[in-house]
């Protein structure tokens, strides 16, 4: 399946500057391209700031956010895309409820995860974006912190086809506020670069491959997901704090082909009891029966709306056999759902018609809410029907 990608110079640039990758490789042929304000800029678009400082946005509930890096390996399987490498090697971050004013702050990223993505689009040092200031964007995550007492649901989150995990900093803080253990994974030889236990941070292995099955990503995903439950929920768990999942109470989320994993995985693994596609086209679309558990699917208008080239989104909801809601966004752009127009907007880039700002709040709300109720069985109001207070929401079914 070929994939449909951004190549406007500004564009390619920018994001690639702030976020290791677009995430938009990820497309069905029949998916209209994806667009930013900024895809169709001149080349003499507002040039970015001389140095980048960003910002993420800070979490919105009532603890904070801690943070750990754990380091995986799967010895039961070979990596898929460098069989040469060894066995299947993980890299993920865990956010937790903290205590507030424990811990010191997080990075964004490491310096070779961020020199690596630099690298991998070759941005120039005229950008204004170096791995020093990419690597310190302000996470209000916090390491070591000392964590809130008590068990809460765990939540796995997936990035885009090559996004590092990272992209996905703002919804996991807020959603470990809100009284949730989140996995971030990063999924090796698929992005930029994810620094691994021995120190390497292995580049790409399959973003320029033309003839690359998605199908086979998301289920190679799923595997990742399954593994990564496996050792933070059985016996000599991998992470210290394992006490704090409920391990009967696992969601996952995913971004553009990580929503598509969302989706594998709950069809491969029972134990993830909910699931939410932001932005994504199914690979494959589910098949009636294989999903009768509670799913979001939350998208750009009006590529993701109904009766959109997407057929795969009304080919998935007529399969869902669960609790299930469909929302698209107005004004949105397929990386509205992750931390990347955010910084765009930060480091002096153009924007979708949709304010970063608003893309941040708009997501950690739905996808809260969505968890709030299929996990910790809380009503949220939310989720009934269009609110005034989200106008830009549009409740597709």
């Amino acid at each position: 399946m070929k994939r449909n990608r951004r190549i406007s110079a500004v564009a390619v640039l920018a994001l690639a500057a702030l976020v290791t990758g677009t995430g938009a490789g990820f497309a069905a042929p029949t998916t209209p391209p994806a667009t930013h304000a900024f895809d169709t800029a001149p080349a003499t678009a507002t040039a970015p700031t001389p140095s980048f400082q960003g910002t993420l946005p800070a979490p919105t509930g009532p603890y904070a956010a801690g943070e750990d890096v754990v380091h995986l390996t799967d010895a039961s399987r070979p990596d898929p895309w460098v069989p040469s490498s060894g066995p299947r090697r993980l890299t993920v971050t865990m956010v937790y409820p903290a205590v507030p004013g424990t811990g010191t702050p997080a990075p964004y990223m490491t310096l070779a995860e961020a020199a690596g993505s630099i690298q991998h689009r070759k941005v120039p040092a005229s950008s204004g974006v170096t791995p020093q200031n990419l690597s310190s964007v302000t996470t209000h995550a916090f390491d070591g912190a000392r964590p809130q007492s008590g068990k809460y649901p765990l939540v796995v989150l997936s990035p885009g086809f090559e996004d590092p995990r990272m992209v996905l900093t703002s919804l996991a803080t807020d959603l470990a506020s809100h009284g949730y253990v989140v996995a971030l994974v990063g999924h090796t030889y698929e992005d930029s670069g994810e620094t691994l236990a021995d120190g390497q941070t292995p580049p790409c292995a399959i973003c320029d491959d033309p003839a690359l099955d998605f199908d086979s990503v998301a289920a190679g995903r799923a595997l990742d997901v399954s593994f990564v439950i496996d050792r933070l929920t059985h016996g000599n768990t991998a992470w210290p704090l394992a006490h704090l999942i409920d391990k009967h109470e696992i969601g996952m989320a995913g971004h553009s082909i990580g929503g598509a994993a969302a989706a594998a995985t709950m069809i491969a693994d029972p134990r993830v009891r909910a699931g939410v596609n932001m932005d994504g086209t199914f690979h494959p679309a589910p098949m009636p029966g294989q999903i009768n558990r509670p799913f979001l699917m939350l998208g750009r208008a009006p590529y993701h709306s109904a009766g959109s080239p997407d057929t795969a989104w009304g080919q998935t909801w007529a399969a869902l056999g669960g609790y299930k809601k469909w929302l698209t966004v107005a004004g949105a752009d397929h990386t509205s759902f992750t931390d990347l127009d955010l910084l765009l907007e930060e480091a002096g880039f153009p924007t979708p018609p949709l304010s970063p700002e608003r893309g941040v709040v708009i997501t950690r709300a739905y996808v809260t809410a969505f968890f709030d109720q299929t996990l910790k069985g809380i009503h949220r109001p939310l989720l009934d029907g269009p609110s005034p207070n989200n106008p830009e929401v549009l409740f597709q079914y």
